[in-house]
């Protein structure tokens, strides 16, 4: 996380300046964690935007 803030990463965080985390999950294998990162990458705006309001409905930043 320090590293995708700080922009030392390449990457998405870097190509649009992203700043917050509003949502995340844990995972128990890395094979878990990319299975749900390309579910989720099909869905529609919308529904990421239900998923993050279940667990952070003003979009605060969990970093701070």
């Amino acid at each position: 996380m320090y590293e995708h803030s700080n922009k030392l990463t390449k990457g998405f965080t870097e190509k649009y300046n992203v700043r917050k985390l509003v949502w995340y999950e844990q995972f128990q294998t890395p094979y878990e964690a990319i299975s749900a990162e390309k579910k989720i990458k099909g869905w529609k705006r919308e529904k990421k935007i239900a998923m993050i309001q279940t667990i952070n409905p003003n979009f605060h930043d969990l970093l701070q």
